[in-house]
C-alpha cells in the first residue's frame, strides 16, 4: 500500500467547501428511478443523463469527487470522450462502486448483505488502469421487529473492513458506507443507538485487518427518525444527534465524513448540513456530502430523456450542488433557493 498516496487522496476528496456526487445508482436503482419521471431505462438513456450531469459547467467548483458505476466507467460522452475524462478536465477525481449490491441475509428475516469480495483484487486493478483513485462499499442495516442482529451488523462491518484493505492495497481510498436506513418508524433515539453500534463494528474491523484510517472516507446516514415515525425530530436535532454519534463512534484519524442523503430531499439534506456546520466548531474530520438523490432528483424530473431540456436540468444541477457546497461551511439559508427560481 502506498500510505502517502491514499492518505493524499482522502484529504483531496474533502477540501473545504466540496463533496462527493454519487453517481452509481445500480440498474435496478436507476431504473425505478427514471420509470417514476417517465424515462425509458437503457445503456444510452443512461449513458445520456450521466453525461448530462457531468458535463455540466463548473461543477468542479462544488464536488471533488465522483462515485460512477461499473457501467458510468465504460462510457463515453456523445463527442468522444471517456466519463473520466470529463471529470479530470473538471478537476474532479473519479470514483467507482465495487460491490454487488445487497442479498438476503441466510437464516436473518428481514436483514442485508453486501456481496463483491470475490474477485475484488482483480477488478480493483483493472479501474486502477482505468484512473479511479477511490472506490465505494455500501452495506445496509435495517431497523424493525428484533433487528438489527448481531450476525447483520458484525457481517457487514467485516465486509466492509474486507473491501477497504482490498482498495488500500491497490492504493485506492475506499469510502465506507454502513447505512442505517430511514425505513420504519423507529424514533430518533434509537436510531442514534443503532448507529453508533453499527459504526463501532464497522471501525473495530477495520483495526483488525489494518485499514490505515487516514487514507479512508466515511459515508454514514444522518441520524434521523424513522420516516413513519409519528414524531419528526428538528434539523437542530438531527445535526445535534448525528455528530453526537460520529463524536462517540469515529476516530479522529479518519480525514472526512461525506453523509449520504438516504431519500430525503436536496433542500432537507442540505438544511440538515448546515445545521451540523453552523452548530459545530473544531471537529476532528471534515464533514460534507456524497449525495445521489439530493442532486439529482429535480434535473432527472427536469430532462426527462428530452435533450431539449439539458441546459435546464444542468442549470438546476448546478444550483443544488452550489448549496450543498454553501452547506459545508454553514453558509446555506432556504432564502438562498430562491435565487434558483428568480
Amino acid at each position: 500500500m502506498d500510505v502517502e498516496q491514499v492518505e493524499r487522496t482522502a484529504k483531496e476528496l474533502v477540501p473545504p467547501g466540496k463533496g462527493l456526487l454519487a453517481a452509481d445508482e445500480s440498474f435496478g436503482t436507476i431504473g425505478k428511478r427514471f420509470e417514476a419521471v417517465g424515462i425509458e431505462a437503457n445503456e444510452e438513456t443512461r449513458r445520456q443523463y450521466r453525461e448530462m450531469l457531468l458535463t455540466t459547467e463548473e461543477i468542479g467548483e462544488y464536488i471533488s469527487g465522483v462515485i460512477l458505476f461499473d457501467e458510468t466507467i465504460r462510457q463515453s460522452t456523445s463527442d468522444g470522450k471517456t466519463m473520466i475524462e470529463v471529470l479530470q478536465e473538471q478537476g474532479i477525481i473519479p470514483g467507482i462502486k465495487v460491490d454487488r449490491s445487497t442479498v438476503d441475509l441466510p437464516l436473518a428475516p428481514g436483514e442485508k448483505y453486501t456481496q463483491g469480495l470475490d474477485g475484488l483484487r482483480e477488478r480493483l486493478e483493472e479501474y486502477v488502469e482505468m484512473g479511479a483513485r477511490f472506490t465505494k462499499w455500501r452495506a445496509v442495516i435495517t431497523i424493525g421487529d428484533g433487528i438489527p442482529t448481531v450476525k447483520c451488523v458484525e457481517s457487514n462491518a467485516r465486509a466492509l473492513a474486507l473491501y477497504a484493505a482490498f482498495s488500500q492495497e491497490a492504493g485506492l481510498v475506499p469510502v465506507v458506507e454502513p447505512e442505517v436506513v430511514i425505513d420504519g418508524d423507529h424514533s430518533i433515539e434509537h436510531s442514534f443507538e443503532v448507529n453508533e453500534w453499527a459504526l463501532r463494528s464497522t471501525y473495530t474491523a477495520m483495526y483488525e485487518q489494518g485499514v490505515h484510517l487516514e487514507g479512508t472516507l466515511l459515508k454514514p446516514n444522518f441520524v434521523i427518525n424513522g420516516k413513519d415515525a409519528s414524531e419528526q425530530a428538528s434539523v437542530e436535532d438531527v445535526a445535534r444527534y448525528t455528530i453526537e454519534c460520529f463524536k462517540r463512534s469515529v476516530p479522529a484519524a479518519v480525514p472526512g465524513i461525506v453523509l449520504l442523503s438516504g431519500g430525503q430531499s436536496g433542500e432537507d439534506a442540505t438544511a440538515h448540513l448546515n445545521a451540523m456546520k453552523s452548530m459545530y466548531d473544531n471537529l476532528p474530520w471534515e464533514v460534507s456530502f456524497s449525495w445521489a438523490r439530493a442532486l439529482q432528483g429535480r434535473p432527472m424530473e427536469i430532462w426527462g430523456g428530452e435533450e431539449q431540456n439539458v441546459p435546464e436540468a444542468q442549470k438546476v444541477f448546478q444550483h443544488r450542488a452550489r448549496m450543498a457546497s454553501a452547506a459545508t461551511t454553514g453558509d446555506y439559508s432556504r432564502e438562498m433557493e430562491q435565487e434558483q427560481a428568480a
